[in-house]
């Protein structure tokens, strides 16, 4: 299966969600008129896409049909789709760039071990040199779970024993890899409570202290799960009000009717979605087209 069916089969229930009240409105065969602007709106808002977006993609639909004399709703829903793509942040992938330090933050349950662990393996068999650092000293299963990966991908990867001080970790994975020349440095952070101001300022030294030891860009990684909806997009507002999020890898797609949200926190947080996860395996997280994206999520 390609990675377009499998993103397109993930996006299925929030495809459905979506579609059927775009049908309705199609189906409705209603005027280009004000009454069909705002119900179009509710749907975008209905679907997550967050209100910043659906404004902006009604007024940018509202400019075509001015400018090309749609007469129609279904040529508005065939513009839909590039409309949706072109409101992303787009950024190059980060984790092309050679040598990168990157630093993955979130709650717990996003998936963001796995997704260090994922990550690892691609880049191996792209033929890089990684290096993984277990910062999570809080959760035993953690290390154990980044110890898998460490293997399955063949890499070294830095830990400490439960309760050492996650600073000190991050530091000593930088070290390492700078010393064997590593390409991509990955290190798992715990899982912090967006609301926990303890929490998060024992996860701003982290990052302050990755940043100051590595030589390499440091780039923080914001991994999500795309199921919370309005809620993750409020975790998002509190993490990079801390620490600046660099991108985000937004997780579990496929088990949402709620996939319009990748749309809602990059356009309010002005941040790329640099992956997405539409399954377990290995090669069911990869990097985020916005144009595929939105052609999955209208069909």
């Amino acid at each position: 299966m390609s990675w377009y069916d499998k993103l397109n089969k993930g996006l299925s229930k929030s495809r459905e969600r979506l579609t059927g009240q775009l049908n309705a409105l199609v189906g409705r065969g209603v005027a280009l008129d004000d009454a069909f602007w705002d119900d179009l709106g509710d749907t975008l808002i209905m679907a997550d896409l967050g209100i910043d977006a659906t404004d902006e993609i009604i007024a940018r639909l509202k400019r075509e049909v001015a400018a090309k004399a749609f007469d129609s709703v279904d040529e508005v829903k065939e513009h839909l789709v590039r409309a949706i793509a072109e409101e992303f942040e787009t950024a190059g992938d980060p984790f092309n760039i050679n040598p990168v330090t990157v630093l993955a933050v979130g709650i717990n349950g996003t998936g963001k071990t796995t997704s260090v662990g994922k990550l690892a393996k691609q880049a191996v068999d792209e033929g890089k040199t990684v290096v993984l650092g277990s910062a999570d000293t809080f959760r035993a299963a953690a290390s154990e779970q980044l110890d898998i990966w460490a293997e399955r991908a063949g890499v070294p990867i830095i830990k400490r024993d439960r309760g050492a001080d996650a600073a000190s970790v991050a530091f000593e994975t930088v070290e390492y890899a700078e010393t064997n020349g590593a390409h991509l440095t990955l290190i798992d952070t715990a899982g912090r409570l967006h609301n926990s101001p303890d929490l998060m300022r024992e996860l701003e030294k982290v990052q302050r202290v990755t940043r100051e030891r590595s030589k390499a860009p440091t780039l923080t990684v914001l991994v999500m799960d795309a199921t919370t909806g309005q809620n993750g997009l409020v975790q998002a507002r509190e993490f990079n009000k801390t620490l600046a999020i660099d991108a985000v890898i937004l997780t579990k797609l496929d088990g949402t009717a709620k996939g319009g949200i990748a749309l809602a926190i990059s356009k309010e947080l002005g941040i790329p979605i640099v992956r997405i996860g539409v399954g377990e395996g290995i090669d069911d997280l990869q990097y985020f087209d916005p144009h595929q994206f939105a052609q999955a999520l209208i069909g």
